[in-house]
């Protein structure tokens, strides 16, 4: 079972959420919270496993409590942010507070549903609308020396990726789950979890979502 923390300073919307993620399989919501504030204590209350975090509230807002609960030690749930305001800088502020996803509240019931599960087993999910920017974003940034690209365009393994890691790495950057890895690789779901981690050690990425953007510099993607 997932346990669920609702996060919003709007009461309409938490019961929305509630009814939604409480009708799916395997998942529970646990508890709300109206502010950051309140978020932060009882995400240490209840440990739940995934927090949806909205970003304007008052006292203090959803980006701050994000970076606190994953900063914490002894925490270990993920948090995806939903919220009304398609802004980059809410969205790159979430990502490097910590977040494991980020979906606009105009999305569909079964769209916070996946972001929920994916977050719960480690994978990261963005809404369609920002994966671009984030490419973008991070790609401007510049490719690290280790994945450049050959003149013609064509993709390059990074030397310390075996060929295993990098089909992973390629099918990470398509947003696909551990479970559908395994399926388009005729792998285990447990190697799956094995690939993804000595990919993310080896390119030095903190998250999938910097994954992905790693895979997009190389070429990969």
């Amino acid at each position: 079972m997932i346990r669920v923390l609702l996060v919003d300073d709007h009461a309409v919307m938490r019961a929305g959420f509630r009814m939604i993620l409480d009708a799916a399989d395997g998942i529970e919501v646990v508890g709300e919270a109206a502010d950051g504030a309140a978020a932060v204590a009882e995400t240490r209350r209840l440990t739940p496993d995934v927090v949806c975090m909205d970003v304007q509230m008052p006292d203090m807002d959803g980006l701050e409590a994000t970076r606190r609960i994953v900063a914490d030690g002894d925490l270990h749930a993920a948090v995806v942010i939903v919220t009304t305001f398609d802004r980059d800088e809410y969205l790159f502020q979430a990502l490097s507070a910590g977040a494991s996803g980020f979906l606009l509240k105009n999305a569909g019931p079964e769209e916070l549903v996946s972001a929920v599960r994916a977050a719960a087993v480690g994978d990261a999910l963005l809404a369609p609308e920002v994966t671009r920017r984030v490419i973008e974003r991070f790609t401007d940034a510049g490719a690290p020396a280790s994945a450049a690209r050959p003149a013609t365009g064509a993709s390059v393994i990074p030397v310390e990726l075996t060929e295993r890691e990098a089909e992973v790495l390629h099918l990470l950057a398509q947003a696909l789950s551990n479970a559908e890895i395994a399926q388009r690789l005729f792998i285990g779901e447990a190697t799956v979890k094995t690939h993804v981690s000595n990919v993310l050690q080896k390119i030095g990425a903190r998250d999938r979502v910097a994954a992905v953007v790693y895979a997009h510099r190389a070429g990969l993607a």
